[in-house]
C-alpha cells in the first residue's frame, strides 16, 4: 500500500483517544487526529517521530491524521488501524496470503452473527466460504514479541465467539492478526491484558478457527504484508 504526501513531526502527547499534538519540522504545533481505538501502548511514547497525512479535507476540524510512528528509535509501525483491512485485502489479492488463495470472490463489511460486520468473506463454488476476521498488532514487548490485544476487548471476544459460531455450521473462519509493525517478529494473545481474551482465543484455535499473522514492510511511504509471523497460543 502506498501513502503519499506523509509529513514529519515530533510527538508531544497523545490524548482523548482520538487526538495527538505535534510538533512539524517546521516548528508549529498542532493537533492531529488519531485513527486508533486502543491504548496504544510503547507506540505513543513523547519525543518519538511521527508521520502524518494531510486529508485535504476542509471539513475536518483536524484534517491531518496519524500514520506512521518510530518505536524506540529503530522501527517502524503503522498506527492507523483503518489501514488492516486493505492491507489483508491486498496481501491476499497478491497471492502474499497463502492459505487463503483459491476463491472466487472477495466480499468486505458483510453482516453476519450477532448483529456484527466480517472484515473479509472469501467465497468459492467448489471451496466454499472463509470469513476473515482481521486485527491489528502494534504491541511490541520483549523479545520481539506482538501483543494482542493492548487493552480489553469485549468486541474482540465476541468476534471469536461469531467465528466460532461459522465453524460450528461447516464453514471455514479465520482469525487473522495484521502485524504492521517492523519490530515485531512472533504474535502471542495478551494474556496479562485481557486473560479472557486469550481463553477464548485458544478455545477458538480448538474448534478449527484458523490463527495466523501476517508482518510488514514499512518506510515512509510504503505499508506493505510481507510475511507469515508464528503465532504461539
Amino acid at each position: 500500500m502506498q501513502i503519499n504526501g506523509l509529513i514529519q513531526g515530533t510527538l508531544i502527547k497523545r490524548y482523548k483517544r482520538f487526538l495527538a499534538d505535534i510538533t512539524l519540522e517546521s516548528g508549529e504545533e498542532v493537533t492531529v487526529h488519531c485513527p486508533n481505538t486502543g491504548s496504544m501502548k510503547n507506540c505513543a511514547d513523547p519525543g518519538s517521530r511521527v508521520w502524518v497525512l494531510d486529508s485535504q479535507n476542509p471539513k475536518r476540524k483536524y484534517p491531518l491524521g496519524w500514520e506512521i510512528v518510530e518505536v524506540e528509535g529503530r522501527y517502524m509501525a503503522c498506527v492507523n488501524t483503518g489501514r488492516a483491512n486493505k492491507l489483508v485485502k491486498e496481501a491476499i489479492e497478491n497471492g502474499v496470503v497463502s492459505s487463503l488463495q483459491g476463491y472466487a470472490s472477495l466480499r468486505q463489511e458483510v453482516k453476519y452473527g450477532e448483529n456484527s460486520r466480517i472484515d473479509l468473506l472469501l467465497e468459492d463454488e467448489k471451496k466454499g466460504r472463509a470469513w476473515v476476521e482481521v486485527k491489528n498488532v502494534t504491541l511490541l514487548e520483549e523479545d520481539n514479541w506482538g501483543s494482542f490485544p493492548d487493552a480489553v476487548t469485549a468486541r474482540g471476544a465476541k468476534h471469536l465467539r461469531e467465528l466460532m459460531a461459522m465453524v460450528e455450521q461447516g464453514d471455514r473462519a479465520v482469525m487473522l492478526f495484521c502485524v504492521p509493525h517492523t519490530g515485531i517478529k512472533k504474535v502471542r494473545p495478551a494474556d496479562h491484558v485481557d486473560p479472557e481474551y486469550g481463553r477464548l482465543l485458544r478455545e477458538a484455535k480448538r474448534v478449527g478457527v484458523e490463527v495466523i499473522a501476517y508482518g510488514a514492510d514499512i518506510d515512509e511511504h510504503h505499508v506493505t504484508l510481507a510475511r507469515e509471523l508464528p503465532v504461539e497460543l
